[in-house]
């Protein structure tokens, strides 16, 4: 099981820059070490476990990259067109019935092999068919055009797939072009997850007049869904310290990772911290991060536990600094570094030094064409709209204190962040 060494929580001076924290928490969280054998089709956001050499060329046979005529190199036209008989039709998924013949051509489409004596393909736009029925190929072209040789993409026993590497859509299609049906996969990550405060109801539950439909607790699940983790929600746990400490107790043994949202700031009602400290250790993290900075962290029977804020864009927030690359390194997952778009900023904006801060923003075209962005015009950490309705995030980095319009800036699309 993933454990973090007890050290690693024995901070509690000034707030941690994202940086420090980020290295903090990656540095000292074990990679699980089960692995499994996952079908192809649901390999897409996993982590893979070995490299996976290519075990076949690709393409494995030299073929036409256009429709078109096949020749043989030594019969290019050199300083003028030329008119070649007609010998043979190659299609996709078939084979030449001979080898070409010298000073013919041979009619072929895109993916169909090239058949031997045959080095170059003449696009079909590009020629003519004379009154004779021959062929016209114009002069001036290279030898080996449009022809894909075997091996161009990946040659025979290249590691094409990196253990460690998060698979994507790409990926996969990859493997699949190698004809695998299977991949040894590190296990997936188990998350439990909890919302914490007597506010909360259940979405499909009463709700008193004085409550909130729980609205956390889904938005991460879907997002360490994204991540490829295998999630337990656990629903809510009221503001009771005894309970608190239970419901956290129960879950750690049979996961790698408690995350709850709610409660971890130092309000008198604010339990979480209390709850951990007497069944594990915990240290109330505050991260120099605007929207969040209360993110506890602890350990409960060797399983790590993350405490992010409750207020929705906060929880995004953090989640995106403290749990994803937390979770990512659970999974022995590759680095996946955050690297801001550069656009034009097309607000003024001032923010304290010292402090990394998220400007929730939507892009748009200038009148140049360049890229700018357009900050929400609401501040609150609250508003689950400023993330509907905006595209990704400004980040303003520690030693930033004000932006202007026409100013550069960083921007993090969301459907980057996952």
């Amino acid at each position: 099981m993933a454990q973090l060494s007890d050290d690693c929580f024995a901070f509690g001076g000034p707030i941690m820059s994202v940086d420090e924290a980020v290295g903090l928490i990656t540095s000292r969280v074990s990679a699980i070490a089960d692995i499994e054998t996952a079908a192809l089709v649901d390999a897409d956001g996993r982590v893979l476990a070995h490299d996976v050499a290519a075990p076949l060329p690709l393409p494995p046979f030299t073929n036409s990259a256009v429709d078109g005529y096949a020749v043989g190199n030594a019969d290019l036209p050199q300083d003028t067109e030329q008119a070649f008989p007609l010998d043979g039709r190659i299609q996709a998924g078939g084979l030449a019935q001979a080898p070409l013949k010298s000073g013919h051509t041979a009619r072929i489409f895109t993916g169909a092999p090239m058949p031997p004596g045959a080095e170059t393909v003449f696009m079909q736009e590009d020629v003519r068919i004379d009154e004779a029925g021959k062929v016209v190929l114009p002069p001036g072209l290279k030898s080996g055009a449009n022809v894909r040789p075997a091996g161009e993409d990946v040659p025979q026993g290249d590691i094409a797939l990196r253990a460690g590497q998060r698979l994507r859509p790409q990926h996969v299609a990859l493997a699949a072009a190698f004809g695998l049906t299977k991949l040894e996969m590190v296990r997936r990550i188990r998350v439990a997850v909890f919302s914490t405060g007597d506010e909360l109801a259940s979405p499909g539950e009463p709700r008193a007049a004085s409550q909130l439909f729980d609205s956390n607790r889904f938005m991460l699940m879907a997002m360490l869904r994204r991540l490829g983790c295998e999630v337990s929600d656990l629903g809510i746990l009221r503001d009771e310290r005894a309970s608190l400490a239970n419901g956290l107790k129960q879950v750690a043994g049979s996961h790698d990772l408690i995350l709850t949202t709610g409660g971890v700031s130092t309000g008198e009602e604010d339990h979480v911290k209390a709850a951990v400290e007497s069944i594990g250790s915990l240290v109330l993290w505050r991260m120099a991060i605007k929207p969040g900075r209360p993110v506890a962290m602890g350990i409960i029977e060797g399983t790590p536990l993350i405490g992010l804020p409750g207020n929705p864009v906060a929880s995004f927030v953090t989640f995106v600094h403290v749990v994803r690359p937390t979770v990512l390194a659970l999974a022995g997952s590759l680095p996946e570094p955050l690297l801001p778009i550069p656009v034009r900023a097309a607000f003024s904006y001032k923010k304290k030094i010292g402090r990394r801060e998220y400007v929730r923003a939507s892009l748009r075209r200038g009148e140049d064409g360049a890229l700018e962005a357009v900050k929400f015009p609401r501040e609150g950490a609250g508003l689950l709209s400023s993330l509907v309705e905006t595209d990704g995030l400004i980040e303003l980095g520690e030693d930033i204190t004000r932006v202007e319009p026409g100013e550069g800036v960083g921007f993090l699309p969301y459907a980057y962040l996952l």
